[in-house]
């Protein structure tokens, strides 16, 4: 018995898995800032409560996504990265994402179908006044 593939439909298949990934990007607005102003005030003990405060936020962040579905692939200092290939409210979780912070951090999101899609939505997100969610297929 000979089988014959149809590649048409094996591409066309893969395809649609391929874009049924979704990705988000999250970074923490002005830390950087935060901990410089640490180091220039010498104040130690800030920038170890920064530290720690900013391990548990992330810590919460990738949390609250993993028990979404998602799969956290990048989670340090102030930043989360993760996929999923569930449709979901990505407005519905990035307001659960602000409320991880009880540093007073606000955080900046992007979302798109890759990891440069979402990369490209969190910096637009950042350069238009921070503690926003952007969706990569929205971006004029």
């Amino acid at each position: 018995m000979v089988t014959y593939v149809n590649f048409d439909t094996i591409n066309a298949l893969f395809f649609q898995w391929e874009t049924s990934l979704k990705y988000i990007s999250i970074d923490g607005d002005d830390v950087g800032r935060k901990i410089t102003s640490c180091y220039l005030n010498n104040d130690e003990d800030k920038l170890h409560s920064v530290s720690k405060q900013l391990e548990e936020s992330t810590k919460k962040i990738a949390d609250l996504l993993l028990s979404r579905g998602f799969d956290v692939i990048f989670s340090a200092a102030d930043g989360v990265v993760a996929r999923t290939e569930s449709d979901c409210n990505f407005e519905e979780i990035f307001l659960c994402i602000c409320s991880c912070s009880s540093i007073g951090i606000t955080f900046s999101a992007g979302v798109g179908t890759s990891l440069r899609e979402a990369y490209i939505a969190l910096l637009n997100s950042k350069s238009n006044g921070k503690n926003q969610l952007s969706h990569f297929d929205t971006l004029k």
